[in-house]
């Protein structure tokens, strides 16, 4: 008997072996893939220690390499596929990317048992500020909004 795949099951494979691949290679354990029209048109994989960047999770540079492949900063129309459940940071890229969905493969207790573990930023943006152990606050100086000014009186900017 065989079996049909869904696409979803197919990229995701993809990204996994992506990750796999990343990890033989020396690096993180995490790949992605951007598909649209049914199509991969990027793909990422985890290069935090190579490239010393603390933001080059596989879903960023997947989102990245996928926006200039486009020519657009916005990507929808595309599915964002991981082989991780994203962090909040690249969930944070994906929302601002304009993706139209997520899909991923293991979550980020399967992370955490690898020694990934995310878990404690998923759970940061629900607790008040003033028990994080990150200090953020704001400090005003009376010219808080000037940059928003000039970018409001602009005729030629591209909303995003």
């Amino acid at each position: 008997m065989t079996t049909s795949l869904s696409p979803d099951h197919a990229w995701l494979r993809e990204a996994i072996d992506l990750a796999t691949r990343n990890v033989a290679a020396g690096g993180g354990p995490f790949g992605a893939v951007i598909i649209r029209g049914g199509e991969v048109i990027a793909t990422g994989t985890n290069q935090v220690t190579p490239t010393l960047d603390p933001t080059a999770h596989a879903e960023v540079v997947a989102i990245r390499a996928a926006c200039q492949v486009i020519g657009d900063f916005r990507l929808t129309g595309c599915v964002l596929v991981s082989s991780c459940e994203p962090c909040p940071l690249c969930l944070s890229a994906a929302l601002w990317a304009r993706v139209d969905r997520v899909v991923y493969a293991a979550d980020r207790h399967d992370a955490a048992a690898a020694g990934f573990d995310d878990r404690e930023f998923h759970e940061l943006f629900g607790r008040p500020r003033e028990t994080w152990s990150l200090p953020v606050h704001q400090v005003s100086t009376g010219e808080d909004t000037t940059p928003f000014s000039a970018w409001l009186a602009r005729t030629d900017r591209v909303d995003y």
